[in-house]
């Protein structure tokens, strides 16, 4: 086994015996799966992208002169389909290895009918075949729920699992201290293209979830292990942790008062329920938010306020669901 094999240009070594992985999920370096390796020589993959990008994984292990049989362990951080939608699909090809879930996640992945559904409705068939592809179910013996601080000893390696509520109630990350934490969506999105003008993060809104406490806990939560280093799924190894966390927490800070903006509006309403007002609260709160994404970025040099708008349109629609999402539901919860 080589041990500097040359790797493809969708592959990076982020660490010792820790690749990042480009799924080329909607478009290059906007979504990653991290492959570890244990002094034992064996693997975990931590996220899964979608079935789509199960072949790049299996390539990844070859390139590594490793096989199938080697992965002990399946990691999504959470159920959304772009972390989890391959979970099924990797662990067909992987026999002997166990996915590792958040107990509310488990449910989904050995039964997917529900997100299933629920993603067809918000994308359409087509598109949602286009992004996700098959989306195939875990069977029950071969998941296991992790425990909030629980740790799993695995060779040189100890993975402790964090529940980080806020983006998502059944969201967990991994922290491996030799590496760092593995945040999936908890600790924000950098998108690498967007980087050059100094760090550029934001906070991750996108339905159904959202819960601006609980997501600033989870931010004060990854940072007090003490870690160097987090690993987002979108996109890569961030070592700039305390700039990070400011603009996190003041991004949070941010879509608060547009949660609260929204809610206000529901609540004044006549008609809370009307197609009308949540479509166009959605557009008002997507704007605000693509705009305050093209002042920052506009400030760091970056030239073209329409480029940006084009690369971070999707994120804006997402959050903005997001927010609008959780100020309806706020009120009829009374």
């Amino acid at each position: 086994m080589s041990l500097s094999p040359k790797l493809p240009d969708w592959m990076e070594e982020v660490g010792p015996d820790l690749y990042c992985i480009d799924c080329d999920y909607v478009q290059p370096r906007l979504a990653c799966v991290y492959l570890m390796i244990n002094d034992a020589g064996r693997a975990a993959f931590l996220e899964t992208n979608t079935s789509r990008a199960v072949s790049r994984f299996l390539e990844a292990l070859k390139v590594l002169g490793y096989s199938t049989d080697d992965v002990d362990w399946i990691i999504p951080t959470h159920v959304h389909l772009d972390h989890a939608g391959g979970a099924g699909a990797l662990l067909r090809e992987c026999s002997r290895a166990t996915v590792l879930a958040h107990p509310r996640a488990a449910k989904h992945l050995i039964n997917p009918d529900r997100l299933i559904q629920s993603s067809i409705q918000v994308y359409g068939q087509e598109t949602f075949e286009k992004l996700y592809g098959e989306i195939v179910p875990c069977p029950e013996s071969r998941v296991r729920i992790m425990a909030d601080g629980e740790s799993l000893h695995w060779g040189n390696r100890t993975l402790e699992f964090l529940y980080t509520r806020g983006h998502a109630n059944h969201h967990f990350c991994i922290y491996e201290k030799t590496s760092g934490v593995f945040t999936g969506d908890s600790f924000g999105i950098a998108y690498p293209d967007l980087q050059s003008g100094g760090p550029f993060l934001f906070a991750s809104s996108t339905p159904t979830d959202f819960d601006p406490p609980a997501a600033h806990e989870s931010l004060d939560r990854i940072r007090n292990t003490g870690t160097g280093s987090v690993f987002l799924t979108h996109f890569g190894r961030l070592d700039s942790l305390e700039e990070a966390g400011r603009q996190l927490h003041e991004s949070l800070q941010f879509l608060t008062g547009l949660y609260d903006d929204a809610r206000a509006r529901f609540k004044s309403a006549e008609d809370k329920a009307a197609p009308e007002l949540k479509q166009s609260l959605e557009e008002e709160v997507r704007t605000r938010i693509l705009d305050s994404w093209v002042d920052q970025l506009l400030s760091r040099g970056f030239p073209d306020a329409s480029a940006i708008q084009e690369r971070l349109g999707m994120d804006a629609a997402l959050n903005a669901g997001g927010i609008v999402f959780a100020a309806q539901r706020s009120l009829k919860k009374g």
